[in-house]
């Protein structure tokens, strides 16, 4: 386990940016969130939304809801709650605009990212809300951090309630990401200590089913096609999902020991039909990007 940590280390130190190495130095050798959360604000615009490629399939530097998204998401990986803070007070200005929003989802695909190298699946024909991803995950963290009694936390409650009673198509489909950003919203709630915006007990119930359809049981496809892994929705053996899950979350351990890659990274399984060159750079980026979540996830099964 050791070689496999060493290996990871490497290709973080060659190629990350400075926002995955913060991130990694944080998480495995004793660094400061204060790193992490100054790499961070780079990307954040006057807006407060956040652009400049932070979400690597997409190099729009202006702010988007996806982006957006992403930033959330670090800070929720490294427990920041400072909602004083000039990065969380920038995304709640963001969030309470109307910028991306057409009162009741964030959009997912905004027609800015055309004009710069990007993934076809963010290419956008209209500025496009199709799906509670990422609204879900927005709603929970306006839950988590706006003010109790400002219009924000009421939009934010709104739509939170809202995406729990969507139904299928809307909300909890297959879509492995719409699951992972139930689970986050679920998860804001209850750190949040409210318990009157959705019913969580019932939303933890529905998830457990969900995550269990949606991972892919035939592991044999895990190394050559885009599926759904255990990790995908959580990284230990303290969630609260483990044990529903728990022989192909142990297996899951294994295998990402056994395809690591020479450089030290693992397999990126998608590519973008265009723009060969930023593909390149991005590629790097998300390597980065799983080497963190695959090193998490074996923290998490106490392995590293």
């Amino acid at each position: 386990m050791n070689t496999t940590f060493e290996n990871a280390k490497a290709f973080i130190y060659r190629n990350a940016r400075p926002i995955d190495l913060a991130r990694f130095q944080y998480h495995f050798e004793n660094g400061d969130k204060e790193a992490v959360l100054n790499a961070l604000s780079y990307y954040q615009n006057e807006d407060g939304g956040f652009g400049h490629a932070l979400e690597p399939d997409a190099w729009n530097p202006k702010s988007s809801p996806i982006q957006t998204w992403m930033a959330t998401e670090i800070l929720y990986e490294i427990d920041f709650a400072d909602n004083t803070h000039p990065i969380i007070e920038g995304i709640l200005k963001y969030l309470g605009s109307g910028k991306d929003f057409d009162g009741k989802l964030w959009y997912n695909e905004v027609v800015s990212t055309n004009d710069y190298p990007h993934a076809p699946w963010w290419h956008a024909d209209i500025d496009n809300a199709d799906s509670y991803n990422p609204t879900a995950c927005l709603a929970g963290f306006i839950i988590r951090f706006a003010n109790k009694n400002s219009e924000l936390y009421k939009v934010g409650s709104r739509i939170a309630a809202e995406a729990f009673y969507a139904d299928d198509k809307q909300g909890l489909s297959d879509d492995m990401n719409a699951v992972r950003l139930y689970i986050r919203l679920m998860q804001y709630c209850e750190k949040s200590g409210v318990v009157d915006v959705i019913d969580i007990p019932a939303l933890e119930k529905r998830l457990q089913k969900q995550i269990k359809r949606s991972i892919t049981q035939d592991t044999d496809q895990w190394k050559t096609s885009y599926i759904c892994k255990p990790s995908k929705f959580f990284n230990s053996k303290n969630s609260v999902f483990y044990a529903n899950n728990k022989e192909i979350a142990d297996f899951e351990c294994d295998f990402i020991v056994e395809t690591q890659l020479e450089d030290g990274s693992w397999n990126v399984p998608w590519r973008w039909s265009d723009y060969p060159n930023e593909w390149a750079i991005s590629e790097n980026w998300w390597k980065s990007q799983g080497i963190i979540q695959n090193l998490l996830y074996l923290k998490g099964f106490e392995l590293i």
